[in-house]
């Protein structure tokens, strides 16, 4: 019946999507996360059951967006000061982990029955993490820009580097079919095209990252649409020379990271990327045969507890050994207890080839399923699983935990006071500020304010301040005060609906501190402070105040009478 209404591409997404909300509201309501219900729709709507997805090209060609988006997103927010402190510990326990994982696995596959080049192969697809996974899930946790997250992210680009590796030399030679000369030049066009593409990117920052993004900046819209442009074309080199997409997306966001406008472009990215984002999670649901998973129970019961346990375990071991802390190391060791899409992919490609029977890619997937799900609820309530295994953890660190100390220093900027609007008196309440040693961070969405802020060795980024996703990137946590200085003519929105979006998101995003704005009229403070603000500016009487108070000491007359004439005319307002 289904395959009687779903008969083109749009009537296929569309179906889709509906029972993709009507999950997700499910699953929403079970408290589960929304990661697992959209690989629910996945393996309804795929062969197993519902049989809707046919449309596979298009589907995946949204997944494949989506994906360079998101890792667009990782590379704009990487901070350059981090990652040469936690290069080393990511290609450690990158390729420690590959290393325990491989031969572990290859022992582990020989002692339940599993022959040795069958073996080997299920034992190098329990390397592969799933970085698109990992990165939403931080990323919904706002943990990528912790420091357990950007050690995370450094190992799993290691664990892509060797994925590419893995199936370069598999496509070009296979086990056992001899040497062939193909293969090196594989690798060495590979690893020519990434040194080639690394300079190019080192170029674009260095000559023409600023000034282009700057001019479009003037047209948001503009802005946001070549983001996704170079998100596209540099994922698109990627897997043309063989680096993969996430490598070239992630790339294309490090070309950004240095210009002024990144948050605003990855606040205003970041809904495309979760709509994007769907699409993957169908596409992996969908070519998970359900059909296959019946004849390797016990094996993947075996091999889901030794990927759940043991490659956080080795994560753990080698971080702590490092010097890092024992928190950092078991929330970075959890990201690791999942099998990647392309473990499926390799194991496909060994079947293939005659090296393996089809009922090992059932094995395989069904190691996916249980440690896809299991590690999401995992990364999801990581810290009370901390707080559950934390007696059990000191073992792991070591004395003074020497390495987290040096990388704690470049954890983030602390300010003092966030101004919203760079008008003249956000600007002259920042001057005064500054001058008085107090930490001032600067916010709008005026490119030439931000530049004048710059100008004047003011600390500003770049947004939209009504964006719900870029308030919550601020650093809010250590801030004393926010001031909300955005004149009331300055965008499409109300003032007053301005200002109290303003106190909602930063609330929401859990702002602890006192708030200021500006008002127009003794009617509109008074509506503010029912809202919560500590402190109403009004510039005009505020000005007034100062004015009469020096005129009057030059007259040496008492202030009295001003303040008089300011309730005056409060009550004529």
């Amino acid at each position: 019946m289904l395959d009687l209404i779903v008969q083109s591409s749009f009537t296929e997404v569309a179906a889709l999507l509906v029972l993709a909300a009507f999950i997700g509201f499910i699953g929403i309501l079970l408290r589960q996360p929304l990661i697992v219900s959209f690989i629910a729709v996945g393996l309804i709507a795929g062969p197993s059951v519902l049989d809707i997805v046919h449309s596979r090209e298009q589907i995946e060609l949204l997944s494949e967006l989506g994906i360079a988006v998101l890792l667009f997103l990782v590379g704009i927010k990487l901070d350059v000061k981090l990652i040469r402190s936690i290069g080393g510990v990511s290609v450690l326990t990158g390729l420690g982990q590959v290393a325990f994982t491989s031969i572990l696995g290859y022992f582990i596959g020989l002692a339940i029955g599993l022959d040795h080049i069958t073996s080997i192969y299920v034992a190098v697809a329990l390397t592969f993490s799933s970085t698109i996974i990992i990165v939403k899930l931080l990323s919904d946790k706002r943990e990528i820009d912790s420091l357990h997250g950007q050690i995370a992210l450094g190992f799993l680009i290691v664990q892509d580097l060797v994925v590419v590796m893995a199936m370069i030399v598999l496509a070009a030679i296979g086990i056992g079919t001899g040497h062939d000369p193909a293969s090196n030049t594989s690798v060495w066009r590979v690893a020519i095209s990434g040194i080639g593409l690394l300079l190019f990117v080192i170029l674009f920052v260095r000559y023409i990252a600023n000034p282009l993004t700057e001019k479009l900046a003037k047209a948001p819209e503009l802005l946001v649409v070549y983001a996704i442009a170079q998100a596209a074309l540099f994922a698109a080199l990627g897997d043309l020379v063989g680096l993969g997409k996430e490598v070239g997306g992630l790339l294309a966001g490090v070309a950004l990271a240095s210009t002024p406008y990144r948050e605003s472009i990855a606040a205003r990215l970041a809904p495309l990327r979760d709509f994007l984002l769907l699409f993957f999670f169908i596409a992996l649901g969908a070519q998970l045969d359900l059909s296959l998973l019946g004849s390797h129970i016990s094996g993947a019961i075996f091999f889901s507890l030794f990927v759940l346990i043991g490659n956080p375990l080795i994560v753990i071991i080698i971080m702590g050994a490092m010097g890092y802390r024992k928190r950092t190391s078991f929330l970075a060791g959890l990201t690791v207890a999942q099998i990647s899409e392309f473990s499926l992919i390799f194991v496909a490609m060994g079947i293939s080839l005659g090296h393996m029977q089809q009922d090992v890619l059932g094995l395989v997937t069904l190691v996916g399923i249980v440690t896809i799900a299991a590690s999401t609820y995992m990364i999801t309530y990581s810290h009370q699983l901390y707080r559950l295994f934390e007696p059990l953890l000191d073992i792991f660190e070591r004395s003074g935990t020497p390495r987290e100390q040096s990388s704690e220093q470049h954890s983030g900027d602390h300010y003092q006071v966030i101004i919203f609007g760079l008008g003249r008196l956000g600007t002259a309440i920042a001057t005064r500020l500054k001058a008085a040693g107090i930490r001032v961070l600067g916010l709008d969405f005026n490119p030439a304010a931000i530049k004048y802020w710059r100008h004047l060795g003011l600390n500003t980024e770049y947004g939209d301040v009504t964006d719900a996703e870029f308030v919550a990137e601020l650093p809010l946590r250590h801030a004393k005060w926010v001031v909300s200085a955005i004149p009331h003519h300055q965008t499409g929105v109300s003032s007053e609906d301005m200002r109290k979006t303003i106190i909602q998101l930063t609330r929401a995003a859990g702002f602890a501190g006192q708030v200021a704005t500006v008002s127009q009229s003794k009617m509109e403070s008074e509506e503010l402070k029912l809202l919560g603000v500590d402190l109403v500016l009004e510039p005009f009487q505020d000005a007034a105040d100062r004015a009469c108070e020096l005129l009057l000491e030059g007259l040496d007359v008492q202030s009295g009478p001003q303040d008089t004439s300011r309730e005056q005319n409060d009550k004529q307002v």
